[in-house]
């Protein structure tokens, strides 16, 4: 019935000004006798069960709720590809954004490459109207996928974030250090914004 639901929200920081401008938001499952359910556990099973568009639904409802009174300019929400598919999703996205109050271009859809392999063509629709009515669109996980560059090409994006497998090591992986500094030039040269997913050690700064 969703009562023990709930959603965490993780902070996003400007590298230049290291200001908070916008958060993303993690949905969580807390039991009671076995205490906090995260998505790698729940997610599939709600994908398989028909479960994940409420369940999505409900996400996106609550964090535009939430952004809506807070002094943040977006927040982030990750979209599954069962509800990228659904034709009625673009509708069903306006119409709860516009019932929480919260200004379209405050919303940002995270969607991973995966999500694009099936029907491209409607995918790009989708974007296409979605970026029509304000909406923001950001690319997941980029450079685990199968034609990230492509997807670049075909798709209307705002924001790509670089999967945290190529910045975990950055300080002592030269590699790492370079596909991410070249993964940024790339995304600039194409007027994307660029966020890294990333948990810091405590003796790092940037």
């Amino acid at each position: 019935d969703g009562s023990q639901l709930g959603l965490l929200y993780q902070p996003a920081y400007a590298a230049q000004s290291r200001r908070m401008p916008g958060v993303e938001a993690l949905v969580r499952w807390r039991l009671p006798k076995l205490g906090l359910m995260m998505p790698v556990t729940f997610i599939p099973v709600a994908e398989e069960t028909g479960l994940i568009e409420p369940l999505g639904e409900w996400v996106l409802a609550e964090a535009c709720a939430a952004a809506r009174r807070w002094p943040i300019d977006t927040v982030a929400v990750n979209i599954s590809a069962i509800q990228l598919r659904n034709p009625g999703f673009v509708e069903r996205v306006i119409n709860i954004v516009a019932a929480s109050g919260l200004a379209p271009s405050r919303l940002e859809l995270e969607i991973t490459e995966t999500s694009f392999l099936d029907n491209i063509d409607q995918c790009a629709a989708s974007f296409a109207a979605l970026r029509a009515h304000g909406i923001r669109i950001a690319l997941d996980d980029f450079g685990t996928g199968y034609s990230s560059l492509s997807y670049l090409k075909l798709f209307e994006l705002d924001r790509i974030k670089i999967d945290r497998g190529f910045v975990k090591d950055i300080e002592s992986d030269p590699n790492d250090a370079a596909i991410v500094s070249a993964t940024i030039g790339l995304a600039h040269a194409l007027g994307l914004e660029v966020i890294i997913d990333q948990v810091f050690s405590h003796t790092s700064h940037e």
